[in-house]
C-alpha cells in the first residue's frame, strides 16, 4: 500500500486547509485511516482517525476545528482543518491500519498500530 498526502502549504492564523491522502495497492475501505503530525523537535502525535465504518476520533487539541472524512470510491481520506493556529504547524502524515480482527468502529490513536505511512506534507501557519 502506498499513501500520498497532498494539500499542505503556508497559511495565516484563522485560515483553513484540506489535506488529502490517496492510497494505492489495495482497496482503501479495508483500512482504518489516521492523520498524525510532527512538529520540529517533537514526537509524532495523533490528530484524527476514521474507522472502516466511518466512526471518528480526534485529539483534544483539534476537536471542533478539524474534520476527518473518507471517500472509499476514490481511495482517499481527507482532513479539513479550520481556524488554524501557529501550534498546528507540522508535517502531517497519513497512515493506514489493517485493523485485523477489529470491528468497523475501531480507530486507533496509537501510531504503533498503523501499518503504512505516507511521506508527509508540510503545514505552516503564520501568526
Amino acid at each position: 500500500v502506498q499513501l500520498v498526502e497532498s494539500g499542505g502549504g503556508l497559511v495565516q492564523t484563522g485560515d483553513s486547509l484540506r489535506l488529502a491522502c490517496t492510497s494505492s495497492g489495495r482497496t482503501a475501505s479495508n483500512y482504518v485511516m489516521g492523520w498524525f503530525r510532527q512538529a520540529p523537535g517533537k514526537e509524532r502525535e495523533f490528530v484524527a482517525a476514521i474507522s472502516r465504518g466511518g466512526s471518528t476520533r480526534y485529539a483534544d487539541s483539534v476537536k471542533g476545528r478539524f474534520t476527518i472524512s473518507r471517500d472509499d470510491a476514490k481511495n482517499t481520506v481527507y482532513v479539513q482543518m479550520n481556524s488554524l493556529k501557529p501550534d498546528d504547524t507540522a508535517v502531517y502524515y497519513c497512515a493506514a491500519d489493517l485493523g485485523l480482527g477489529r470491528s468497523n468502529l475501531y480507530a486507533s490513536e496509537t501510531r504503533e498500530k498503523y501499518d503504512y505511512w505516507g511521506q508527509g506534507t508540510q503545514v505552516t501557519v503564520s501568526s
